[in-house]
């Protein structure tokens, strides 16, 4: 039998399909001890997730069966069906109906997107591109991590480049030349450290970087 768990008014998040999207959200948010309850509609997929997150069967496109699992409770709902454009779209569009103050969506193609915020979601989320894009630049140059915050503005692990190492951070006049901010240095078997102006790089170090993703890109490439 399926995992019922009655939420609580005010309770945490709701995620919607139980797919790789929905299911790494549902039990990454158990795991931190937030209160989560998924919904799936698939058997196998119940099967699959039953004693692991809390669950219910149900089809969310249906908004009777939202209600009866208490779905106008939730604050925060994550519409985790992507490969249904229909399905994705109506069960949006119930919790927009239910008047859920939160209602991420994830999208796969700007149409789909586009949809997804006309009818009133709230955040709409493209993983793939957003995985796909993050992991060029990895592919691509001498980033180790990169981050997109927002409007192109990034964060990035990178090893330090030669020109940086041996100096203190004021010594490389890093932002000067290049337009980026180093924020952080982690030295191998030492703590992560906040940079300071007398902070030094070493060739082993690793470098946490901010600025604009073309800046960092152009810092990154240097030998």
């Amino acid at each position: 039998m399926p995992d019922k768990k009655a939420p609580e008014k005010n309770a945490g998040v709701l995620v919607i399909g139980l797919g790789r999207f929905g299911s790494a959200i549902a039990a990454t948010l158990d795991r931190l001890g937030q209160d989560v309850l998924a919904v799936e509609r698939s058997p196998e997929l119940i099967a699959q997730w039953s004693g692991r997150i809390p669950l219910v069967e149900a089809d969310a496109s249906n908004p009777t069966a939202l209600e009866q699992l208490g779905a106008r409770d939730f604050p925060v709902a994550v519409v985790g069906v992507g490969t249904s454009l229909e399905a994705s779209v109506l069960i949006t569009g119930n919790l927009v109906d239910l008047g859920t103050p939160q209602i991420w969506a994830k999208a796969i193609s700007a149409e789909h997107g586009r949809i997804l915020q006309r009818i009133g979601a709230h955040h709409v989320v493209f993983p793939e591109a957003d995985a796909g894009s993050r992991v060029a630049h990895l592919v691509s140059g001498k980033l180790l991590d990169y981050i997109e915050v927002e409007d192109g503005f990034t964060i990035v692990k990178m090893r330090p480049p030669k020109e940086t190492q041996g100096f203190t951070i004021e010594q490389t006049k890093v932002r000067d030349r290049y337009g980026v901010t180093i924020i952080g240095v982690k030295s191998p078997g030492q703590d992560f450290v906040y940079a300071e102006p007398t902070t030094r790089i070493s060739a082993n170090d690793l470098l946490i970087v901010s600025g604009h993703a073309e800046l960092l890109e152009r810092f990154a490439a240097r030998p």
